[in-house]
C-alpha cells in the first residue's frame, strides 16, 4: 500500500486548505496515460473520492484518493515532498525501502 511521508501529509492538509476544500477533500490520484513503459499520472485536489477510489487517511487528516489503476501502480511506493533548486515544492513517488538484514 502507498505510504505517505509526514512532509507530504502536511503538504496535502496545505493544498486542500488552500483550495477552500471541506474536511473530506483529499488529492487524487488517477491514470493519465501510459506512453511506453513510463505510465503517467494526473494528481489533483478532489473534494471527495470518486466510486471505486481506494481512501488512504484518517478522519479528520489528510487523505488521499487513487484510482484502482494508480493503486496498483502505487502500491509498493512511498509518496513524499521534495523542494526543487528554485524552492517549489512537489510530491514525488519514491520506492519503498526495502525492509532487510
Amino acid at each position: 500500500m502507498l505510504t505517505v511521508t509526514e512532509a507530504a501529509a502536511e503538504a496535502i492538509t496545505a493544498l486542500t486548505a488552500q483550495e477552500g476544500s471541506e474536511d473530506s477533500s483529499g488529492l487524487r490520484f488517477a491514470m493519465h496515460s501510459q506512453q511506453g513503459d513510463s505510465p503517467q499520472l494526473a494528481v489533483s485536489v478532489a473534494p471527495q473520492p470518486e466510486s471505486g477510489d481506494r481512501v488512504l487517511g484518517a478522519d479528520g487528516g489528510p487523505k488521499v484518493f487513487l484510482e484502482p489503476e494508480a493503486a496498483a501502480l502505487l502500491d509498493d511506493k512511498v509518496l513524499d515532498v521534495q523542494q526543487d533548486e528554485t524552492g517549489e515544492v512537489a510530491f514525488a513517488v519514491l520506492p519503498q525501502a526495502q525492509s532487510g538484514s
